[in-house]
């Protein structure tokens, strides 16, 4: 990990760059399989299951059979603790529902919006290093709160064909209503445009490597919306001297083993805290199972001193991280003065794992920097609002001539006739 001292405010923008990676490349190989999929569906998907995924399947749709089969394959404890995250996701995405009002603009003129869920959505779900059940309840959960009527799952099969039990069990219990075994840039190219196995959504949601964030970003031009553009996952932790470097070191490793193109950050005001910190990371890192990849993300990160606190609400500001931890004594006061970051977590006994996994709150994070103009995924992300209006007799004669003037300033004059028809009525 790198240790920067005091750097200069003209620094900061090279000290916060984002690993970069060239996809030019990759973008020919993701347009290429994109238009094979668009063009022979099932049989492409199959074909690239096969090279890709390195499974011949003879069906892309998971049965009934094994999704009811998945719930053995799993422990009690986790599906007690999948039960668990469930229920706190629910109650805070049910707490986003959103309650119109009609607004009276100009006596006569009422306003009002309705929200509408998105009728067909897809969730990727990758399957390789890591199984991320969670990510399923994540993006399923709102779904089905908002009112979705058909929300598909893909996900890429192991070696004997089959989808991981957990995120089977967990696609059930959070209500999904189909599930495909298809991985990579197959898989969103067959529901964004559809095939003779998986239907064609409006919206596809969920993370994945390179070449599914490329693909996303691809069909995202004219097919399909999708949640936000994304790349490697990060977090931004703020301490003091008053902050425990063990946890801090852990923080920062949780993030590290995501991928070895991950980034984490530490911001202090305090020299030898820094020095603790490189010690615990150090301790811990070495007892970790996945402790390869994240020494290969620690080679992305750094740990910044600061002269105070208004330079690290600055520097925060700037980097806009994915996920922020803010474990100084008054974290409280430093939290009301940031504005751009996916999710903050407050004090010493709020790790990110618990965003990523079970306090309620949704994982699914603008990254990049995008949390400059972007939201994490939320109830909103699901619906789509309608506005309404209506006028009446008296509401046309208060506004119409209003409406009159700006149409004929705009030279749009069957604009204005649309109005002075009705006002001579």
């Amino acid at each position: 990990m790198q240790i920067i001292i005091y750097p200069q405010r003209n620094e900061w923008e090279q000290i916060l760059t984002r690993p970069v990676f060239d996809t030019s490349s990759l973008n020919l190989t993701v347009d290429s399989v994109l238009k094979d999929v668009k063009s022979r569906g099932d049989e492409a998907v199959l074909e690239y299951e096969e090279k890709f995924d390195k499974i011949k399947l003879s069906t892309l749709t998971v049965s009934k059979e094994e999704i009811d089969k998945s719930e053995a394959l799993v422990s009690e404890e986790l599906k007690s603790a999948i039960r668990i995250a469930k229920q706190n996701v629910e109650t805070f995405h049910r707490s986003q529902i959103f309650e119109t009002k009609k607004v009276e603009t100009t006596a006569g003129v009422t306003c009002w919006q309705k929200a509408v869920a998105i009728e067909k959505v897809g969730l990727y779900i990758p399957g390789g290093s890591a199984p991320l059940f969670s990510t399923v309840l994540m993006l399923a959960i709102p779904a089905k709160i908002a009112g979705c009527k058909e929300i598909i799952l893909c996900s890429p099969p192991n070696k004997e064909g089959k989808i991981h039990p957990a995120i089977l069990f967990a696609a059930k219990e959070a209500g999904v209503d189909k599930i495909f075994k298809a991985g990579g840039i197959q898989a969103i190219g067959s529901m964004a445009y559809g095939t003779e196995s998986v239907p064609k959504v409006y919206k596809i949601f969920g993370p994945g490597n390179q070449y599914v964030m490329a693909a996303k970003q691809l069909v995202s031009l004219k097919d399909v919306a999708i949640d936000m553009p994304a790349g490697p996952s990060e977090v931004q932790v703020i301490a003091d001297e008053t902050s425990n470097p063990k946890f801090v070191a852990a923080d920062l490793l949780s993030q590290a083993e995501h991928g070895p193109d991950s980034q984490v950050i530490l911001t202090t005001t305090s020299e030898p805290f820094i020095s603790e910190v490189l010690h615990e990371v150090e301790r811990q890192l070495f007892e970790l199972p996945r402790r390869e990849i994240a020494e290969k993300a620690l080679q992305n990160s750094k740990l910044i001193l600061l002269r105070d606190e208004n330079e690290i609400v600055e520097m925060t500001n700037q980097y806009a991280p994915e996920h922020l931890i803010i474990e100084t004594a008054e974290y409280m006061d430093m939290a009301d003065r940031i504005i751009n970051a996916g999710s903050v977590f407050l004090g010493s006994y709020t790790p990110e794992s618990a965003g990523d996994y079970a306090s309620g709150t949704n994982h699914t994070l603008p990254t990049n920097g995008y949390a400059t103009a972007y939201s994490g995924v939320n109830l909103d992300s699901f619906t789509k609002k309608i506005t309404f209006q209506k006028i009446t007799k008296q509401g046309i004669k208060n506004l119409g001539p209003t409406i009159e003037v700006m149409a004929e300033n705009e030279e749009l004059f069957a604009h204005k006739n649309a109005v002075t028809l009705r006002l001579k009525e």
